[in-house]
């Protein structure tokens, strides 16, 4: 007889899948990443994750795609049955979460100032190329991607495993698919872009400057888009998001 996971246990990767999606961890033609590192990070077993993604592809919200290339991938993102699941899961988080981001926004910034302060001559370049490749891609998950490249450069110019490590970690807690950053939902999203291309290019001149304070307030502040997403993705699911 073939092992089953605890309904509840279910329940709760379910939700948390439906609001990754819902929040633009991963948006429509993405691929979620293989089971076996859906586990470590969900922090449950494999029969759970596959059953909630299960349940998913029934609802609609994923695809299985088989043979090379395949995998799961997501086909919508917030149709009206997610809220109910979104509402439950930024309720639960959300103290958490604040604290999180906080954290993770002074790291980012902690990072950006030792980059500008040891980026190599040919990192700038590499740098600066990476900031085309976010001008010129297409929006949403183009644009993701290439943001989630850009972000990797700046931190390995810092070289500092610890301080990366330790992002990485934090960042896992408030989403599932760090180093991605959160992209929100259609309404809005070229705006958000508009104003992440901004302060890409502010801080990838500050850091290759060697503008240290600087880049490191760009970097704390530029951040704070995820929390704000996730404001909003509170208040679309009707519920209210605190201060405590």
């Amino acid at each position: 007889m073939a092992e089953r996971a605890p309904e509840s246990r279910v329940d709760e990767v379910e939700d948390r899948l439906v609001t990754a999606v819902a929040v633009g961890e991963y948006l429509p033609g993405s691929r979620l990443p293989p089971e076996r590192e859906l586990t470590g990070l969900l922090g449950v077993g494999r029969v759970t994750v596959r059953a909630a993604l299960a349940r998913l592809v029934d609802r609609g919200l994923l695809e299985t795609r088989r043979g090379r290339g395949g995998g799961t991938f997501v086909r919508t993102q917030w149709p009206d049955s997610s809220s109910e699941a979104v509402g439950r899961t930024m309720t639960a988080r959300w103290a958490g979460i604040r604290e999180t981001a906080d954290a993770i926004a002074l790291l980012h910034g902690a990072l950006a100032t030792a980059a500008a302060e040891r980026i190599a001559d040919d990192e700038r370049g590499a740098l600066r190329a990476r900031l085309e490749d976010f001008r010129v891609a297409e929006s949403g998950l183009a644009k993701q991607q290439a943001d989630a490249v850009l972000h990797r450069t700046i931190i390995d110019a810092a070289r500092n495993d610890v301080l990366a490590a330790t992002l990485a970690g934090l960042e896992s807690q408030v989403s599932i698919a760090a180093p991605a950053h959160l992209w929100g939902t259609a309404e809005g999203m070229a705006e958000m872009e508009a104003r992440a291309l901004r302060e890409h290019e502010a801080l990838v001149d500050a850091v290759c400057d060697g503008a240290t304070v600087t880049a490191g307030q760009i970097a704390r502040r530029h951040v704070g888009i995820d929390l704000e997403l996730l404001e909003r993705a509170v208040l679309r699911a009707g519920q209210v998001p605190t201060a405590d």
